[in-house]
């Protein structure tokens, strides 16, 4: 069994753009919800300050996260002008061809950083 993966990225969001960031990121989950039926989850955040969205998914593999990119790279385009993506974290090991996804997808939406994170120990139950 492949190791899952978790992916967070977290984001400032343009001024007076937060209701635009709401509806994109709805648009978004159930788009992923309807054509991404392996994903374990898919969660956008935004913080009490309404300053910051954070995206969290839980990947079964790194054959997941690639037909994520692949079918979601259309719709990230559309946040480009909305958020400055800070950070991408991803725990587990994607595939080199995710990774430079994610460095495509950073530099589209700000520059943000892109840091991968080998598990070393745990494990994950899926009830």
């Amino acid at each position: 069994m492949a190791d899952p993966i978790y992916y967070v990225d977290r984001s400032d969001l343009r001024d007076g753009k937060l209701a635009e960031v709401r509806n994109g990121m709805r648009d978004l989950a159930a788009f992923v919800e309807e054509r991404e039926p392996q994903m374990i989850a898919y969660h956008c955040c935004i913080d009490e300050a309404e300053s910051t969205m954070t995206v969290v998914a839980v990947h079964p593999d790194s054959a997941s996260m690639e037909l994520h990119m692949e079918l979601g790279g259309p719709k990230f385009r559309g946040f480009a002008d909305l958020i400055r993506l800070r950070s991408i974290d991803v725990y587990g090991r994607p595939s080199r061809a995710v990774v430079e996804r994610l460095h495509q997808k950073a530099e589209m939406l700000g520059g943000g950083t892109v840091t991968l994170h080998t598990m070393e120990a745990g494990f994950t139950r899926v009830m």
